[in-house]
């Protein structure tokens, strides 16, 4: 099975670099890794034309012009993109265990998502990482917050996900997900109605449960850490809970303006290597 990791990035090319250096050192390698960039200035282009000279995968990079969070129509290209029969989706400021798309492709399951958690780093653990390139850590790292999910156990991963209960989509973040591609083209991917902060990735496994795609939480297992920095946004209300509330009460599993409008684009001219002049 073909692996497409899909990074979403803005203007954050440090924490790209590490992002990056820790899927290049995965036990099973992706088949190709997408950058999907937001609006990001030139530094994040040339960072990825310097890591692409010696990266063992294709590397590519999709760029939309930034006008705002768009982070829906952002994850909508690089899924037109992808050539690989699984999809998985983590931001530009996780870093992987060398095992986490090993362990993803351990748990995937026709008709449902896996859903992974995080451990997130301090301040002063996150500038260490920056600094020192970092990217090895563990359960014991000092300065570590959430350290549960810093515990790697692959017989009580599978263990959990047997016993789990099927029940409507909770905790859903885009961050570290995997996706069967033709389920994310059967709903339509993500709903480019919505932009701005918040909710699109809640409102794309509303529609994948209403088609039967359950989501299935994975712990132990898939580890990722999450660097530390301020928030794109504050807690609370989205500008997009109005397409949530509309989706759930509707029963939709199909996006409005989704991925679809995308693929005929990239099926005649695909996004290229960045390892090739």
């Amino acid at each position: 099975m073909k692996v497409s990791v899909i990074v979403t990035t803005y203007n954050w090319p440090q924490a790209l670099r590490l992002v990056l250096r820790g899927l290049a050192r995965q036990t099973r390698l992706p088949d190709e890794v997408i950058v999907a960039d937001d609006g990001s200035g030139p530094e994040t282009r040339q960072l990825l034309e310097e890591i692409a000279r010696d990266f063992p995968v294709p590397l590519r990079h999709h760029w939309q012009e930034d006008i705002g969070f768009r982070a829906a129509r952002s994850r909508n290209r690089a899924i037109a993109a992808a050539r690989g029969d699984y999809v998985l989706m983590i931001d530009g400021d996780m870093v992987m265990h060398r095992d986490f798309i090993a362990d993803h492709l351990r748990h995937a399951q026709p008709g449902s998502f896996v859903q992974g958690s995080r451990a997130l780093t301090t301040p002063a653990l996150s500038q260490r990482m920056l600094s020192d390139g970092t990217v090895d850590l563990s359960v014991f790292t000092p300065r570590l917050d959430r350290r549960r999910n810093a515990l790697r156990w692959p017989a009580l991963a599978s263990l959990n996900l047997r016993r789990a209960r099927r029940r409507p989509p909770r905790a859903i973040k885009t961050c570290n997900q995997g996706w069967f591609r033709a389920d994310l083209l059967r709903v339509n991917g993500f709903d480019e109605r919505m932009e701005g902060w918040g909710r699109e990735d809640s409102e794309l496994a509303w529609r994948a449960w209403h088609a039967g795609i359950v989501p299935r939480h994975l712990r132990f297992a898939a580890l990722a850490w999450h660097l530390h920095h301020r928030e794109r946004h504050m807690d609370g209300e989205s500008p997009n809970d109005r397409y949530l509330r509309e989706t759930r009460a509707a029963l939709k599993v199909r996006a409005e303006l989704g991925v679809d409008q995308h693929l005929g684009e990239f099926a005649a001219q695909p996004l290229p290597d960045l390892r090739t002049p």
